[in-house]
């Protein structure tokens, strides 16, 4: 049976190829689960962290600008007093698609973002729960 998402979820995945700012190496954190998740389904996914060089055998990017190949459609799970500077990336990188994460939410990167052009989910759903994650 395939999943019904609403339209702008739909459009978030109809790009094909993601990127997670806030990978992490840490099985326990969220930046690590959201990776996951897209592996564990085959999608094409990167990293971004500026410490880390993989995440679970992914490659991981400084920033989004340093992610090569096209603008991705980008999860954030990183700390809400990061959102405008990851916006400002995302803008300069040319991502047109952003995906807060719960808890990474932040008004006035939502706001700038809008503002950029970049189409913005948030307040909503988690991508664990809408492609269906297995902590393995």
């Amino acid at each position: 049976m395939q999943r019904q998402f609403p339209s702008e979820i739909t459009r978030f995945f109809a790009v094909g190829s993601f990127a997670v700012v806030g990978a992490s190496t840490d099985r326990h954190k969220y930046g690590n689960k959201v990776l996951r998740c897209y592996a564990q389904h085959g999608l094409p996914v990167v990293g971004v962290n500026p410490k880390l060089a993989q995440v679970e055998g992914v490659p991981c990017h400084p920033s989004l600008a340093a992610v090569p190949g096209q603008a991705r459609a980008v999860s954030v799970v990183a700390p809400p007093a990061a959102a405008l500077g990851i916006v400002a990336d995302a803008k300069a990188a040319g991502v047109r698609h952003l995906w807060f994460q719960p808890g990474a939410e932040d008004a006035a990167a939502i706001a700038a973002a809008r503002a950029a052009g970049i189409e913005v989910i948030a307040d909503g759903p988690c991508v664990l729960v809408a492609l269906g994650f297995r902590d393995e």
